[in-house]
């Protein structure tokens, strides 16, 4: 038994492949893609900086534009204090040391006097001292005069009292020399500027500030603010009235935060109180102010009225503008309230009626009538 087998043979030019469909869209390009780049060994490809993804309306196709998310704002710029001025303690003495050196200079004085020999002989008595001629007035007394004096302004000048919750910010020449929080008797150099600062926990209840709520609506709030001055020389000397920038600060940030009065969601009246603290204590910081509670407590509407009542022109039982006028027309086109008239058309009615003027001056009706 044999088995034929029939050989083709193979055409001598290359291979034809399947025909290649024809183009679905006009404009397309085909890039050839490198095979190194499918397999590479690296395990971290190097970035590739691309463009946004976002295209643009191309004409003549119809497509829509993609809208682009808005960019988000830039944060505001916070104030910047000096770095220079920070408040440091001022070196100043115990008040016994100015009470010591003001008495060695009313001493000098009246040692000078007797040497001069100008002393009254009361006062020579009342202090047992000797009788002196005296050499008279001449450039030693003179000089021993000007440095008693001196040292006694000096130590009695300088003498000052601190109070517990007050400060001092000293400066001299325009230059901060320090602050001052210690209490009881102090001696302060009588050249160096004084100026009070109360640095206690401090409350400010606000006038009516205008504001607005969530829905746009105009409010006037009374905000509760608790701060204290935590910086003395940022408070005092790194603006002119701190305590008018904490309100312009309180104003400003009410214009930015929608206000939700108490009574309504628990939720809300936090978050704006949270809120209305954060942005005014980050502006309140650069001037050494420390701001903890920044709470609105009620709020009104400009006009006076409730925010849910409705406009009075539209209370319930009271027409509105134009059936006023309607109604002036039908009685008669008077100026006066429609609702005068309208009692009036209806008194006139019934006394036609017959009705009878009681004694008050007002309407009696018949037996069997009732009023409606």
């Amino acid at each position: 038994m044999s088995t034929t087998t029939s050989h083709t043979s193979e055409p001598d030019g290359p291979a034809e492949g399947p025909a290649r469909p024809a183009r679905l869209i006009q404009n397309e390009s085909t890039t050839e893609i490198p095979v190194h780049l499918l397999f590479r060994d690296e395990p971290c490809p190097a970035p590739v900086p691309l463009k946004p993804a976002v295209v643009g309306r191309r004409q003549g196709t119809g497509e829509q534009p993609r809208l682009r998310r808005p960019a988000a704002p830039a944060p505001r710029p916070v104030p910047q204090a000096d770095p220079d001025l920070v408040e440091r303690p001022a070196r100043v003495l115990p008040g016994a040391v100015g009470v010591l050196a003001g008495a060695c200079g009313a001493a000098g004085c009246v040692a000078t006097s007797w040497w001069a020999g100008v002393l009254p002989p009361l006062v020579l008595e009342a202090l047992r001292l000797p009788a002196h001629a005296g050499a008279g007035l001449g450039p030693g007394q003179w000089a021993a005069y000007a440095g008693a004096g001196a040292l006694g302004l000096f130590g009695f000048g300088g003498l000052a009292r601190g109070r517990t919750g007050r400060a001092w910010v000293l400066d001299l020449f325009g230059r901060y020399r320090g602050t001052v929080r210690r209490s009881g008797l102090l001696w302060v150099n009588p050249l160096w500027l004084r100026r009070r600062v109360d640095v206690r926990l401090r409350h400010w209840r606000s006038e009516p500030v205008p504001a607005a709520d969530g829905d746009g609506v105009a409010l006037r709030v009374v905000v509760l603010v608790v701060w204290r001055v935590r910086d003395t020389a940022r408070a005092v000397l790194g603006v002119e009235d701190h305590e008018r920038y904490l309100r312009e600060c309180v104003e400003a940030a009410l214009a930015r935060v929608p206000v939700e009065l108490p009574g309504g969601a628990k939720g809300c009246t936090d978050a704006a109180a949270e809120a209305l603290t954060r942005l005014v204590a980050a502006d309140a910081a650069p001037v050494g102010l420390e701001v903890f509670v920044v709470q609105p407590l009620r709020g009104s509407t400009p006009r006076g009225r409730r925010r849910d009542a409705p406009p009075p022109d539209r209370r319930p039982g009271r027409p509105a503008p134009g059936e006023r006028a309607h109604l002036r027309r039908r009685l008669g086109g008077g100026h006066g309230d429609p609702a005068d008239h309208a009692g009036a058309g209806r008194t006139r009615r019934l006394r036609a009626e017959g009705a009878g003027e009681g004694p008050d001056g007002g309407v009696l009706r018949g037996a069997g009538e009732t009023a409606p």
